[in-house]
């Protein structure tokens, strides 16, 4: 039996450029705000119709940038501190023998623009260019289950960090656009709150500083036991 060749249908405009940050979890970082842009021959109005009477969507999506070889049955989630081996099948890594992603996002609007089908979202965990297999309304009666059960992962982990910024952090974020970096002091605290870093990392080391991207911007950040201090804010 032959199977079909899947073609990605969108790509995602994110507010995320590098790995390292991207929350691993939809709906972590709340502000995380992004876009879906249709692809042709999918960039029609008609394909969307109705879309925008629903308040959140399933993205089904590539890990087109995840590192590829001979999967493995096992992984270790950083939910369990990095250290326990989960299957697989019981996991949401992105390294599995099909690198397909699930996420579901709050739909803020669905707009043309320059003859361009743009899907506005919020509550991103997907990397900026990242190819869109699929999108389906989410459906509260048949997608909320009451009496759903999680696992290892029974409820939305709380922040391990509390986030500062230091003056030189603050006033670089006043110097630039809220229009080109919408919700930017939000996604940076969501970020670093969650404490980004490696689960094998050694907190108790001294002096070190971290880094990741939004959008173009350069964001550097240090962690003294529980409380992180933003401290440089650099295009």
């Amino acid at each position: 039996m032959d199977h079909p060749i899947l073609t990605p249908i969108g790509t995602v405009h994110s507010c995320f450029t590098e790995k390292f940050g991207v929350p691993r979890q939809p709906g972590i970082v709340t502000e995380a705000i992004g876009s879906i842009e249709l692809l042709a021959p999918y960039n029609r109005p008609e394909a969307v119709r109705e879309l925008d009477g629903f308040s959140h969507i399933w993205v089904i999506f590539l890990f087109d940038r995840s590192t590829r070889g001979e999967w493995k049955p096992t992984v270790r989630p950083p939910r369990l501190g990095g250290n326990k081996k989960i299957g697989v099948f019981a996991s949401r890594s992105n390294f599995r023998p099909n690198p397909v992603g699930l996420s579901v996002v709050r739909l803020l609007s669905v707009t043309e623009e320059k003859g361009k089908i743009l899907i506005h979202v919020k509550g991103l965990d997907i990397l900026d260019g990242t190819p869109v297999l699929d999108i389906k309304p989410y459906i509260p009666y048949v997608d909320a289950v009451a009496d759903a059960t999680g696992g290892f992962a029974p409820e939305k982990p709380e922040p391990r960090l509390s986030v500062g910024f230091a003056p030189e952090a603050e006033q670089a974020l006043s110097g630039l656009s809220h229009a080109d970096y919408p919700n930017l002091k939000g996604i940076i605290t969501g970020v670093v709150e969650q404490d980004p870093r490696p689960a094998y990392y050694d907190a108790r080391k001294k002096d070190a500083s971290f880094g990741f991207c939004l959008w173009d911007l350069n964001i550097r950040w240090r962690a003294e036991g529980t409380h992180a201090t933003i401290t440089e804010i650099t295009r």
